[in-house]
Parts: structure tokens; sequence; C-alpha cells
């Protein structure tokens, strides 16, 4: 049994609602028509989210793990689909969160037919598109995506920190929930564990901090400035902001240093 099929279906079901907000940019309103149907020809299988908007009916499943017949499956849903739905426009979506590379199909070109869906890889996708939204939702999912070379610590800092300052105790302890369900999908399982005793850590009771603040020296201030944004992986931004230095000056700084070594 795979990891997506001891995923609970109600979770399956709001990440594809997310994604499809957020990636697909389909807004699902709350009273937008969710079909639930369950497709049965050689195996039971119930789609991940199928909906209709307006005269399109929308399909969107989630995938974990490489499958050398998605095509033949996603092809089967849209015949089944087209049963029930035939006057109507069908769009597929095929989004994968997985780990290795996505290597599968999104088309058949044989004989006389031509049949094609959408593969959306969310590593595709940069994280920062994601986090700079102020929605929960749109931030957790951020962490499926592309962090453009950035280490991954400071990401997972940022996306945790994010989450805690715009909800409550409850809420964010549904959203880490989410964020630890999305980050056995990258193996980030230690980051987020790390990132959360981070949030504990008051920035000023740091020895770093500490230090910058009885040595009035800036360039001892642009030192420990750095040690704190590479020992305790801290946002740069909290970092210049706590030392009150200025973030340009620092960022010179920490340049010919490397330029020196």
């Amino acid at each position: 049994m795979g990891k997506k099929d001891i995923i609970s279906k109600e979770i399956l079901k709001n990440i594809a609602r997310d994604i499809s907000k957020y990636i697909l940019h389909v807004d699902i309103k709350d009273n937008m028509e969710i079909i639930n149907q369950e497709f049965t020809r050689v195996e039971s299988r119930e789609s991940d989210l199928l909906f209709q908007n307006g005269d399109e009916i929308v399909h969107i499943e989630i995938q974990n793990n490489n499958h050398k017949q998605m095509h033949l499956r996603m092809c089967r849903y849209y015949t089944d689909i087209l049963f029930l739905y035939e006057k109507y426009k069908v769009s597929q979506y095929m989004v994968y969160i997985g780990k290795e590379k996505c290597y599968m199909k999104s088309q058949i070109k044989r004989d006389k037919m031509n049949y094609s869906y959408d593969i959306i890889d969310m590593r595709d996708i940069a994280c920062e598109e994601l986090l700079e939204s102020n929605d929960p939702s749109a931030i957790a999912l951020s962490i499926l995506c592309d962090f453009k070379g950035q280490d991954k610590q400071v990401v997972i800092n940022k996306i945790l920190r994010k989450l805690r300052e715009l909800n409550d105790d409850n809420a964010f302890e549904k959203y880490l929930e989410i964020v630890n369900l999305y980050s056995t999908n990258r193996g980030l399982e230690e980051n987020v564990k790390k990132g959360v005793e981070m949030l504990t850590v008051d920035i000023e009771k740091t020895p770093f901090y500490q230090i910058g603040v009885e040595q009035g020296k800036l360039e001892e201030r642009f030192d420990n400035a750095i040690l704190m944004i590479k020992e305790f992986k801290l946002a740069i931004d909290d970092v210049v902001k706590k030392l009150n230095i200025k973030k340009e000056e620092l960022l010179e700084y920490m340049k010919n240093k490397r330029e020196e070594a």
C-alpha cells in the first residue's frame, strides 16, 4: 500500500481544493457542487476531486508516486466522466507531489486516438509565490514547491513563522499537522521538527545577540549576525531588525567576507 493510500480521503480532498485554488487558480466556492462519484469497472476507484464549475467538469488527482500506467488511468476517468457529463467540457489535472523525478506520460497517441491531460509537478513552482500569501493553506503548500537553492531550514523556518503569526494555537496546530504531512514527500521531517523548536527560541536570549548588543562595533555586529543566520538558521530580516543594522550593509559585508576567503 502506497503512502497516498493511507492518507484519509478528506485530507486528499482538502489538498486538492488548495491546489485547485492556489496552483490552478480555480477557486472552489463553498456552494460549488463537489461530485462524489465512484467509478466501477475492473476496480472500484474514487477520484480525488471532481467538481462542476459552470459548464466545466474539473478532475484533479493527487499522485505521490510515479505510476507507469497513469495515462491509461486518467483516460479511463475521462471516458467514465463523459458517460455522465458528455455535454460538459472536461479538464483533467494530475498533481505530482512525490520525491522522485516525475516521469509519467501525459498523453496517448495511437491508432486514431489523441488524448492528453495536464501534469503539474509541484517542484516546478517557486515556493515564494505561495509564501508571499497571507493564506495559511497556500503557505503550507509552499513546502512542496521549489526552494530555488535557498537553505532548506531557512525556508521551513519562514513557513512555520508565518503560520504561527497568522493563526491562533488551535489553527496553528492544524496547519502544522498539514506541513508535517507534506514534509514526508520532500524528506524534510527533521527540518520541520527543528523549525518548530526554533519558534520557541527567543532571539534576544541567544549568546550571539547578547554579544552583539554588548559590543557596539558595527563589524562585530555583522560577524554575530552571520553566526546567528548560519548557526540558528534565523531569517536575515529578523536578525538585522534585532541587531539594528542595515540589511544592505550586512549583505555587502558578507559578500566581501566570501571574496576574502
